[in-house]
Formats: C-alpha cells, sequence, structure tokens
C-alpha cells in the first residue's frame, strides 16, 4: 500500500494570494449597534425634554437638583440602544420603537421615583 508521500497521481494545487482573492469575501454586515447607539442617545434627550414641556420649568428646576441621577441614564440608554440594535439587527424600525419606548420609561421610572409618585 503506498502512502501519501509515494502517491502514483499528483494533483496539481495552485495558491492565489491574498490580494487575488478579492471575490472571495464576504460581505460586511452594517453595523446595527451604531444605530442603536444612536437611537439610545437621541431618545435620551427627546426623553429629558418631556418632562420640562410637561410640567414647564418647575421640571427644569427639579432637573438641575438632581441631575446626577439624570446624567447616569445616559450612558444606560446608549447601552440600551446598542443592546436592542444588535439583537434586532435587520429590524430597524422595531429598533428604534424599542429603544425609544425602553429609554422613556426608563426616564420615566428614575423621574417619578425622585419626585416621590
Amino acid at each position: 500500500m503506498l502512502n501519501v508521500t509515494q502517491s502514483k497521481h499528483v494533483i496539481p494545487v495552485t495558491v492565489k494570494p491574498i490580494s487575488a482573492r478579492g471575490g472571495e469575501r464576504g460581505t460586511e454586515e452594517p453595523a446595527y449597534g451604531f444605530w442603536g447607539a444612536m437611537a439610545g442617545f437621541l431618545f435620551y434627550w427627546v426623553a429629558f425634554a418631556v418632562p420640562i414641556m410637561v410640567y414647564g420649568a418647575n421640571a427644569l428646576f427639579f432637573l438641575l437638583y438632581t441631575w446626577p441621577f439624570f446624567l447616569a441614564l445616559l450612558p444606560l440608554s446608549v447601552l440600551i440602544g446598542i443592546i436592542i440594535g444588535t439583537l434586532l439587527a435587520a429590524r430597524v424600525l422595531l429598533m428604534i420603537l424599542l429603544s425609544g419606548l425602553s429609554v422613556f420609561s426608563l426616564f420615566w421610572l428614575v423621574f417619578s421615583l425622585l419626585t416621590g409618585w
């Protein structure tokens, strides 16, 4: 029995350089995590403006006194947007809806806990 080095049939092997394999690359997916982060960031500022629009200057003074709590929600809102954007990769409209809903809910939860409702 012949081993690998004593084979009677020689199979020619051609090796292409890496630069010549341009057509074999897979296509890159869009960065949905980035769009989720942008949605979380934008919805944070919209959620920050809603109590001011609803309650007027009183809410503005309240937010000025409790700003560290609401500042802590900024990275959390961006992280929530990234997570939702990654989980719902191709569903951009649903990603925006869920990011907005979760950021608004989180902001309203902190606002209502601080006001004692």
